[in-house]
């Protein structure tokens, strides 16, 4: 941007435009970090046909320990959204990593999971013949496979009866392998990349304007919780605020069907759970 008239603009810290800065390499990772208020974390090897997010665990979960440990020194603060799969893993290492340091705060430690949300809602207002803007599907449990869980017995609006039990369970099914028919359609060079930046947005945008005060913003993340027992992480809707989770929200009335879902969800998330809490940390 080129300023004509310089005398004529304010001056920083008053200045109308956004004050930006950018950094390349690892030597300046903490001059990037210095003073954020949130991170994002989308760093990380890529799924390729045939493979799981669990297969990305070696190489991301050291990608993941390394910047957050930046950040714990860089932004010891900061709201932390972590994209990098497996999210389900990832996110427990960051939490090892932030208590290490001592700077660790449940409230402001993200696994960003929307993606999931996005798919379930697009797939269920599709069946609908209505826009995704138009309904509402929460998803809880975890970010992959058979931890997807949506809810769409909680669905605004909810199932018709035209929805069969067999429809509602082949829309989980699309929602938990999405992720999968993507990495394959791209034939090994890449996953999802516009609908993931598309969710990482809408978070972020959530999250920044109930940093900014606005009150009752609801959305579903993959946090430090206690809605289930025997799991340290869960994803669910929580009341986001300006120190980041103000409250996680319950799970609310599941169908037999779900609850069903939710015992096998369970069982392979707290075996993701236990795989980033068991990382050695060197």
């Amino acid at each position: 941007m080129l300023d004509a008239q310089p005398t004529s603009m304010p001056k920083p810290p008053f200045a109308p435009f956004s004050q930006t800065s950018a950094h390349t390499g690892k030597e300046k990772l903490k001059d990037a970090l210095d003073g954020a208020e949130v991170v994002v974390i989308p760093a990380g090897f890529p799924r390729k046909p045939g493979m799981t997010r669990d297969d990305l665990f070696d190489v991301n979960a050291q990608i993941v320990r390394e910047l957050v440990e930046a950040c714990a020194q860089a932004a010891p603060g900061a709201m932390l959204c972590v994209i990098t799969n497996p999210v389900n893993s990832t996110v427990p290492i960051a939490a090892q990593v932030l208590k290490r340091a001592r700077v660790f705060d449940p409230r402001r430690l993200f696994g960003v999971t929307l993606l999931d949300v996005v798919r379930a809602e697009t797939f269920y207002a599709r069946e609908l013949g209505l826009l995704p803007g138009q309904v509402s599907v929460p998803v809880v449990g975890g970010h992959a496979g058979t931890t997807i869980l949506p809810l769409f017995s909680q669905a605004v609006p909810p199932p018709p009866s035209s929805l069969s039990a067999d429809d509602l369970r082949e829309l989980t099914r699309h929602t938990q392998d999405a992720g999968t028919e993507v990495v394959e359609a791209k034939q090994g060079k890449g996953s999802a990349t516009l609908s993931m930046a598309y969710a990482a947005e809408r978070f972020c945008d959530a999250l920044l304007r109930a940093m900014a005060g606005e009150p009752g913003v609801e959305i579903c993340a993959y946090v430090a919780s206690d809605a289930r027992k025997g799991l340290e992480f869960f994803a669910s809707k929580v009341l986001l605020g300006e120190n980041g989770v103000e409250k996680i929200l319950p799970l609310g009335q599941l169908s037999e069907i779900e609850e069903k879902q939710l015992q096998k969800a369970e069982s392979d998330l707290k075996t993701n759970i236990d795989a980033g809490l068991n990382v050695k940390l060197g």
